[in-house]
């Protein structure tokens, strides 16, 4: 073979060498952008889907907030409506209440019996006195009558009538001898109601009447309050003080049954 084609052979082999070389150099450079690439698509996938989530996340707080603040309308809104009740039921009570005591006191003076006023004699001329006082009065209503009134008011379930007459009997009758027991039904028609009241007046028998019988009867009913707020210290306070106090009456059997049941 000539040199001159030995050399130009050997030349192209050269140069084909050096372009498959270069050739694999840009494959390589193209597999790694792409490498690269697919890991840049699969960061920017990550990302959006974190994103996703987290918008997914948010419109969810969201609809439950939404969701919350209507469910807190709605309960203000109910409130104020059991408010507004409440409030026309105790207006309406308290009328109820004035009136019936109005016919309460009506029905005192219409069943009081009516008494003739003294009638002043003549004077020496033989004139009568000047007119100006009537030839009768009516007489205030008697204790019987309105203790009497109020007690069927109270069998009869009508407690706030019942109530308003007791207090105005132990105002008008203080020292009768009915005091305590109008005292403590004043505490009675305040149990179905209002325990907290009811309480209060038993313990007011208790101070003011410790020697009627109605003393052990609401320190009985105190023991019971206690108990139904769950409170059995207190309870075992008051039915110790019924055994100690009054350990004859009805209530101290009921007592001693009643810490025997909790335990001294």
């Amino acid at each position: 073979m000539p040199l001159s084609r030995a050399w130009l052979l050997g030349l192209g082999l050269v140069a084909g060498c050096a372009l498959r070389g270069d050739v694999r150099k840009v494959e390589l450079q193209v597999e790694a952008l792409r490498s690269e690439s697919s890991r840049s698509d699969s960061a920017r996938r990550v990302e959006r889907d974190s994103l996703i989530r987290l918008l997914a996340a948010l419109q969810a707080a969201l609809v439950a907030q939404q969701t919350a603040l209507t469910q807190i309308r709605g309960d203000v809104r109910t409130d104020l409506q059991a408010v507004q009740q409440q409030l026309g039921t105790l207006q309406e009570l308290t009328g109820q209440s004035q009136q019936r005591l109005s016919e309460l006191r009506s029905r005192i003076a219409t069943q009081a019996p009516v008494a003739p006023s003294p009638v002043a004699p003549a004077d020496s001329t033989g004139a009568m006195p000047p007119a100006g006082n009537p030839p009768f009065s009516v007489a205030p209503p008697g204790a019987d009558q309105m203790y009497d009134l109020s007690l069927q008011q109270y069998r009869r379930g009508s407690f706030a009538t019942a109530r308003l007459g007791f207090r105005e009997f132990l105002r008008l009758y203080s020292d009768d001898d009915r005091a305590a027991d109008a005292l403590y039904y004043v505490g009675e028609s305040f149990a179905p109601e209002n325990a907290d009241s009811a309480a209060a007046v038993y313990q007011e028998v208790v101070k003011r009447f410790p020697n009627s019988p109605r003393a052990p009867s609401s320190l009985y009913k105190l023991g019971l309050l206690a108990e139904q707020r769950g409170n059995k210290a207190a309870a075992r306070t008051f039915y110790a003080r019924v055994v100690a106090g009054y350990p004859r009456s009805d209530e101290a059997n009921l007592a001693r049954d009643k810490l025997q049941a909790l335990g001294r």
